[in-house]
């Protein structure tokens, strides 16, 4: 009988990858999906740091819409901007 330290290791997905597979594969990702489907519960944090730390680029678009009580509600939608989909700025492109 093999004994538990006797396992090989298995990496674990970390939340970073998670959401940076789920964006990837989707293209957006909102707190709701975060949360339904990694039990991911601050996504906004997880978002930062692949902005900031990781370099993707990721926008964030406020969604309005209504509750199960009938009450309006704000919330964030995450998408990942593709290099194609990139505006083209005159200003700092030389010829």
């Amino acid at each position: 009988m093999k004994k538990l330290q006797d396992q090989p290791k298995v990496k674990k997905t970390t939340q970073l990858q998670k959401v940076r597979m789920h964006l990837e594969e989707f293209g957006s990702i909102t707190g709701l999906e975060a949360f339904r489907d990694y039990a991911i519960m601050r996504l906004a944090a997880r978002i930062w740091t692949l902005k900031h730390v990781h370099g993707m680029d990721i926008t964030k678009t406020t969604k309005t819409g209504k509750n199960r009580f009938g009450d309006e509600i704000n919330w964030a939608k995450y998408t990942l901007r593709k290099p194609e989909e990139k505006q083209f700025n005159v200003f700092t492109h030389s010829t």
